[in-house]
């Protein structure tokens, strides 16, 4: 994962641009990725582990009602966060990710391992829903946050 934090990072100084994250199921897992870059506080202006439903709502203003009606698993929920993460870092790119890591915590509509992943970019934005094996919690922290980076790297290109 290095190689393509790396990658990231060097092109994000390139083309002068700052990223932000606000991350839930991988606990600052993501900012971590980047962050071990040496150069990255050029380019990385924030991370917020908005890991409680109370944190989401207190934090980054989910709507209690998103998280009433649609879980903060959720595609509404990701969206959120990625829009209102971007209200409070002025980042030119924002990630925001929430999931189920496991082993706890899953149902048949949404099981361990589903994860969202929000990318926004100047007005676009990208939710991506992904289905990670349930290969155990850190497994599936460590791929999302994999997913989460090629994604990344995918929107600076």
């Amino acid at each position: 994962m290095k190689k393509i934090s790396q990658k990231i990072v060097n092109l994000l100084q390139r083309k002068k641009l700052k990223i932000a994250f606000a991350e839930s199921c991988t606990g600052g897992m993501l900012s971590s990725a980047i962050t071990s870059i040496s150069g990255s506080s050029k380019v990385f202006t924030m991370s917020l582990v908005t890991y409680s439903n109370e944190a989401k709502n207190s934090i980054l203003k989910v709507p209690k009602q998103i998280i009433r009606k649609h879980g903060a698993v959720s595609m509404q929920c990701c969206l959120s966060m990625v829009n209102n993460l971007n209200k409070i870092s002025k980042s030119n790119i924002c990630v925001s990710i929430t999931g189920i890591a496991g082993p706890d915590g899953g149902s048949k509509a949404k099981p361990v391992g589903l994860i969202y992943i929000a990318i926004k970019k100047a007005n676009k934005i990208n939710v991506n829903r992904h289905l990670i094996k349930n290969k155990g919690r850190n497994y599936i922290q460590k791929l999302a946050v994999k997913k989460a980076l090629e994604l990344v790297l995918n929107s600076i290109k």
